[in-house]
């Protein structure tokens, strides 16, 4: 069953700079920044109260994430919704009409299970099913 929003996931050119102008704007403190050079993407996520702001920097040639950074520039990339049955809910998205770009969950950045929908849910943006 879907518990709520985890976080939106932003897509960004270098995620240093990124974390560092929305940190001073908002006067929190800049987050880590875990590095996975196996798959050449680092993350880092600003916990606003709850939701977090996921950054992701590709810094692979042609990885999904950098693709997306060259045609739309720093953006949102996903909305993550929690699920504590992921197979249930793809199932019932899937039933609903929803494509998903993943039938199975896989192990995502953080070290969590992870299931996307095609971007055509919400007219570009994907949807992700997290673990909480």
């Amino acid at each position: 069953m879907l518990k709520g929003v985890g976080h939106i996931g932003i897509a960004v050119k270098n995620i240093e700079e990124s974390l560092g102008a929305i940190s001073k704007a908002l006067d929190l403190p800049v987050p880590q920044i875990q590095d996975h050079p196996d798959k050449k993407m680092k993350v880092a996520v600003l916990d606003l109260k709850g939701i977090g702001l996921e950054f992701i920097e590709d810094y692979s040639e042609a990885g999904t994430f950098a693709t997306f950074v060259k045609e739309r520039g720093n953006a949102i990339h996903h909305v993550c919704l929690l699920s504590d049955d992921m197979e249930a809910d793809l199932e019932i998205l899937e039933e609903r009409g929803v494509e998903l770009a993943d039938r199975k969950p896989k192990m995502g950045l953080r070290g969590k299970m992870i299931a996307f929908t095609r971007p055509s849910v919400l007219d570009g943006i994907p949807l992700e099913l997290s673990e909480p």
